[in-house]
């Protein structure tokens, strides 16, 4: 039996939605991957922009920010904690109004001409969460910044030079990293908020969590569903000709996506509110069921699929060294696969263990997916399904249970997550016999043998492994996005891909 498709497959929204959601064709590029080519006349004008627009653009950007802060300043005085005055002090109003020309002023000297608004914006009794999707750039702050909106950022922003004073200004809730409770304080001030009754100002949550190019939309963290209230789902598109605006994990960088932004002559951005959703019952008491529904919603208002893919398989697939995972491998689908039937990691390797010690007792015998189910306390599902299979496809042997040298390379270019490995070496010193096929004995009684044959037979040019010392930075453990970065790591942490924040 082979894996129905071994790329990511259209998410069952809901009970209600499943159908409507599978519709939605698979993604066909990789969300975190952005490739940027620029013909000859582009490079053409981008060099004549250089040269002469940019350089102004860049200068009247500057003074509009340097416009901006003392403004900002005198009106982010006092406590932050403080709920605002309702109404809202003549001069307060004064300052909104200034802020947001001089914000709009910005965009436009970046090329940003006019910005397209569709539908309308609730108001913050209606909804007190906006939630933004695709998120794929700091140019993504063009709706905050027009709205004044509150968002979620991390709390080192604050001390950002001139930005960090802009950014106290809309009153975000901030995060903290050091702080173990983050996710329920950023929860209760979402709702602290929510439940306000429209006195403090709506806010805006970037559910992916990270940084795509708008192919699909990634899974949505829940933190913006948890609190179970009313959210207006707001979707962004750049209709540009050439795209310089997406900013993720591979692709150009920050600097470079500035650059090529300002020398294009003009750089269309489309704002659309979507109506308000309303949770039922049920998605208030499971809010991966309401991020779910919602995402549903926006993915057909943008005409895009969507993918169970994570921001934390962008790390898998995206980081350095020798346990680097390829885009494509059955790792990222297995970790898929474990979240949507809902199984928990320290106890699915029991649950494996158990289901393997079952299947040598079996002696070759065939294994049933009734079993397999049995085996992990699921019912037997689509899901489920596709994860027999993987493992059909992924250690599918002969009828002795013994592979090849192929077979060998696909499972340990699979486990190791590499996308290249040579094992003739290997398969010739495990094969002494030169039968052409090894059985998981031969392998086993070798690797005890020879517990370091990695080294001697996989990567012989290299000493000792240095990548695996090192440990992926945790995403943000609150289930928003605190910035407009795709890097989540801590400064001091060597981060998944390096970009320029």
């Amino acid at each position: 039996m082979r894996l129905r498709g071994c790329g990511p497959r259209a998410a069952p929204a809901s009970s209600a939605g499943a159908s409507d959601a599978r519709l939605l064709a698979p993604p066909g590029r990789n969300p975190f991957v952005h490739e940027l080519r620029l013909s000859a006349l582009q490079k053409a004008q981008v060099a004549l922009m250089t040269l002469t627009l940019f350089p102004v653009r860049l200068l009247v950007a500057a003074a509009m920010m340097l416009l901006a802060w003392p403004l900002a300043l005198v009106a982010s005085l006092g406590s932050a904690e403080k709920e605002p005055e309702q109404p809202p002090a003549l001069w307060r109003k004064v300052v909104d109004f200034l802020l947001k020309a001089i914000m709009r002023t910005m965009w436009f000297a970046g090329g940003f001409h006019r910005v397209a608004v569709k539908g309308r914006q609730a108001l913050p009794t209606e909804a007190a969460i906006l939630t933004l999707a695709p998120h794929s750039s700091y140019f993504d702050a063009i709706p905050v910044t027009m709205t004044m909106s509150s968002i979620v950022m991390k709390a080192e922003s604050r001390d950002i030079p001139i930005w960090g004073t802009l950014i106290q200004y809309i009153r975000p809730v901030f995060v903290s990293r050091s702080d173990q409770d983050s996710r329920r304080k950023t929860v209760e001030e979402i709702k602290r908020r929510a439940q306000s009754n429209g006195k403090w100002p709506q806010i805006m949550i970037f559910p992916e969590g990270t940084c795509t190019n708008r192919t699909c939309l990634i899974t949505f963290k829940p933190g913006a569903f948890i609190p179970g209230a009313p959210v207006q789902p707001v979707v962004l598109r750049y209709p540009n000709k050439l795209d310089t605006i997406t900013w993720t994990w591979q692709g150009p960088g920050a600097l470079e996506i500035l650059w090529l932004t300002l020398c294009q002559f003009h750089n269309q951005v489309e704002i659309e509110f979507l109506p308000v959703y309303s949770p039922s019952e049920e998605e208030k008491r499971n809010p991966a069921l309401y991020a779910s529904n919602v995402r549903r919603v926006m993915a057909e208002a943008l005409g895009v699929s969507v993918t169970d893919y994570t921001f934390e398989d962008c790390q898998l697939a995206l980081a350095e060294g020798q346990l680097r995972l390829p885009a494509d491998t059955c790792l990222l689908e297995f970790a898929r696969l474990v979240r949507g039937l809902g199984l928990k990691p320290e106890k699915l390797e029991k649950d494996l263990d158990r289901y393997s010690e079952r299947a040598r007792m079996k002696g070759g015998e065939k294994i049933g997916i009734a079993e397999f189910a049995a085996s992990l306390e699921v019912p037997v599902s689509d899901l489920l399904e596709d994860m027999f299979s993987l493992f059909d496809e992924m250690y599918g042997a002969q009828e002795d249970g013994s592979v090849g040298e192929g077979d060998l390379s696909c499972i340990l270019k699979t486990a190791l997550g590499v996308a290249e490995l040579t094992v003739t070496d290997l398969f010739r010193a495990i094969d002494q016999e030169e039968k052409g096929k090894i059985t998981f004995a031969d392998f086993h009684r070798f690797a005890e043998m020879y517990p370091a044959f990695a080294e001697e037979y996989l990567y012989p040019d290299q000493t000792h492994f240095e990548s695996c010392a090192e440990t992926s930075p945790a995403p943000i453990p609150n289930g928003f996005c605190a910035d407009f970065s795709p890097e989540n790591s801590d400064a001091g942490r060597k981060p998944v891909r390096k970009k320029l924040d």
